[in-house]
C-alpha cells in the first residue's frame, strides 16, 4: 500500500485509522486516543491517488463506493480527518502541493459574467423539490443563528433574517439591494418588518422563480422584487444592500470590483451588511472537491483578504461579528433532514448523488466544527456614520422585529 501508508503514518496524530487493502490485508495506524475508523479500500490505484490529492480522492472513491466503513461511519472519518487535518498539511508532499495550488488561485475562482452564472447553476438549480427535502420551510440555504440549542431549524433560521433586519437600521421609505437573494425570504421578511422597497438579484432560474411566486403569495409583489441579474449589471442606487451567502461564490481576484461596486451602488449615507463564510487562518485555497464537485470557482476568505479590498474601495468597516459554531448546528440539521429524505433523493437522483451530498455535507459540518470555518458579518459604509455608533439599536431593534412577527401570527 506504499506510498499511501507512509503518509498515513504521520497523518494519524489522533485516533485509529484502519485501512484495509484492496487484497484484504488490514493496516493500523494510530495516535492519540480518539475515533476509531475502519476504511476498506477496493481500488489499488487509490493508494498513488490518495497520496496525491487526498482530499479529492477520498471523496471521489466514497461517491464511486471503492472506498467504504465496516464498524464506522462517514461521519466518523471526516471527524477523524478534520482532527488530523494540520498534521496532514505539514507532510511534505502536501505542502508542496498546497504551494502550488494557491498559485493557480486566480484560475481556480475565475468568475467573469456568464461563467458566475454557470458555476451558480450547477448547484443552485438542482430543483427545488430537492432543496425542501433539508433546507427550513423558508428555503433559507445559509447559516442560522442559534439562540439556544434546543431551537428549531425554522427558529434559528428566523434570528437569522431578524439580525440581519436589525443590522440594516432599516427605515420607512428606503430602497434595499439584496445581492444573492436566493429563494427570497430575507427581502421578503425586510419588506415585512419595515416599508421599504426591496430588489433581490439571483443568478439562479430556480430561486428566482419562486421568489417572485412567494411575493405574490404574500402581497409584497408591489414592493419586493426579484431579478435573474448579475449585481455588476445593476444600475441604481440603494439606501441599504445586504449580501448573504453570495460572496463565497465571487473569487478573490474579484473583491476589489465587488467592493467598488457596492460604493458605487451605495448612497452617501447608506450601509451594507455582508454575510459570509470565512476562515480564521491565513489565505489558502478551496476543497478541490468541493469545487469540482459543489461549488465551482467558490471559496471562503480569510478576513485579511476581505478587509485588503475593503480598504481599497474607500468603505468604512462599522461593525464586524463573526459566528463560531453556529453553522456547524446549521449544517448539522441539514445532514439530518437529508439522512431522513435519503430515499426520496436516491428517487431524483442516484446513489452517487446520495453519497456525493452526505460527504458535502457531512464535511462541511466538520470544517466548521474542528476545522478554520466561520461566519462573518461586516456592516460597511461610505461614511462613519451612516450607523448608530452604540451598538445597542440591533439588539433593540431585534426586540422590536420579534413583536412585529408576534403581532401578525
Amino acid at each position: 500500500m506504499f506510498p499511501l501508508s507512509n503518509m498515513l503514518k504521520s497523518f494519524v496524530q489522533v485516533g485509529t485509522l484502519k485501512v484495509v487493502d484492496a487484497k484484504g490485508q488490514a493496516h493500523v495506524f494510530a495516535g492519540a486516543p480518539g475515533p476509531q475508523v475502519t476504511m476498506v479500500l477496493s481500488d489499488p490505484s487509490l493508494y498513488r491517488k490518495l497520496f496525491f490529492n487526498p482530499e479529492l480522492h477520498a471523496g471521489e472513491a466514497y461517491m464511486d463506493g471503492r472506498l467504504r466503513f465496516e464498524d464506522s461511519t462517514l461521519r466518523d472519518f471526516l471527524t477523524l480527518f478534520s482532527v488530523n487535518r494540520l498534521s496532514l498539511g505539514s507532510y511534505p508532499l502536501q505542502k508542496v502541493l498546497r504551494r502550488v495550488s494557491r498559485g493557480l488561485k486566480r484560475f481556480q475562482q475565475l468568475n467573469p459574467i456568464g461563467q458566475a452564472q454557470k458555476n451558480i447553476a450547477h448547484h443552485y438549480d438542482l430543483g427545488n423539490d430537492f432543496y425542501r427535502l433539508f433546507l427550513d420551510e423558508g428555503m433559507q440555504y445559509s447559516c442560522a443563528y442559534f439562540l439556544d440549542d434546543k431551537e428549531s431549524l425554522e427558529q434559528a433560521q428566523q434570528n437569522k433574517l431578524r439580525l440581519l433586519a436589525a443590522k440594516l437600521d432599516m427605515k420607512p421609505g428606503l430602497r434595499v439591494l439584496d445581492i444573492g437573494s436566493g429563494w427570497g425570504d430575507l427581502a421578503l421578511y425586510l419588506g415585512s418588518m419595515a416599508d421599504v422597497d426591496v430588489t433581490g438579484v439571483t443568478l439562479s432560474k430556480e430561486q428566482h422563480a419562486l421568489a417572485n411566486e412567494k411575493a405574490r403569495a404574500m402581497g409584497l409583489s408591489d414592493r419586493v422584487r426579484f431579478e435573474l441579474l448579475d449585481y455588476r449589471k445593476v444600475e441604481d442606487r440603494f439606501d441599504r444592500i445586504v449580501s448573504v451567502g453570495m460572496f463565497e461564490h465571487v473569487g478573490v481576484h474579484h473583491y476589489d470590483e465587488f467592493f467598488a461596486k457596492v460604493n458605487a451602488l451605495l448612497e452617501d449615507d447608506g450601509l451594507m451588511v455582508l454575510h459570509s463564510i470565512g476562515h480564521m487562518s491565513p489565505p489558502g485555497t478551496a476543497s478541490p472537491w468541493l469545487r469540482k464537485y459543489i461549488f465551482p470557482g467558490a471559496y471562503s476568505p480569510a478576513l485579511s483578504e476581505v478587509f485588503t479590498s475593503v480598504e481599497q474601495a474607500s468603505l468604512w468597516v462599522t461593525d464586524v461579528e463573526v459566528l463560531r459554531l453556529h453553522y456547524a448546528k446549521t449544517l448539522n440539521h441539514w445532514w439530518r433532514r437529508f439522512e431522513a429524505n435519503r430515499d426520496k433523493v436516491a428517487a431524483m437522483y442516484d446513489e452517487r448523488f446520495c453519497r456525493m451530498w452526505e460527504f458535502y455535507l457531512v464535511s462541511a459540518e466538520m470544517m466548521f466544527l474542528t476545522g478554520s470555518q466561520m461566519v462573518f458579518h461586516m456592516q460597511l459604509a461610505r461614511q462613519r456614520d451612516a450607523a448608530p455608533i452604540v451598538r445597542d439599536y440591533i439588539t433593540d431593534l431585534q426586540r422590536e422585529y420579534k413583536m412585529t412577527e408576534a403581532a401578525a401570527k
